[in-house]
């Protein structure tokens, strides 16, 4: 499973040197994950009403190329696992020549709002992402 999104890269979000600000891909990321989640029937404020929030639990970025100004990147989200607790989603970030620029891999864990703890994935959205991952 997998969505696409194409972002420009705005002024508010480079650095100095012109460049993608290392801690606005974080931002992109959850843009892809969200439109990803939504394609798939689950939305955040559906969990939040059920009392399960979706905190991250692990990032790794690999910066291969910068992303610079205004120009318009392709976000690509792919659900990758799912165990127990937890979902895992990987992204790629192509610049404007298609070269891959960023490769990320996120975990996130489903959690109790109240209680603040782990919780299993519930069995309707575990079913919907296990009939989605190859």
């Amino acid at each position: 499973m997998q969505t696409e999104q194409q972002i420009r890269v705005r002024y508010d979000e480079v650095d100095k040197m012109g460049y993608l600000y290392h801690g606005n891909y974080a931002r992109y990321f959850h843009v892809g994950r969200t439109e990803l989640l939504r394609q798939l029937g689950i939305s955040d404020n559906e969990l939040e009403k059920q009392g399960i929030i979706l905190p991250v639990l692990e990032m790794n970025i690999k910066y291969l190329k910068p992303v610079l100004y205004d120009e318009t990147v392709l976000l690509k989200t792919f659900l990758k696992k799912v165990l127990g607790a937890r979902v895992k989603f990987s992204y790629q970030i192509y610049n404007q020549n298609n070269a891959l620029a960023t490769e990320a891999d996120m975990t996130l864990v489903f959690v109790n709002n109240q209680s603040r703890k782990p919780i299993r994935i519930p069995e309707n959205i575990y079913d919907i992402f296990k009939s989605k991952i190859n």
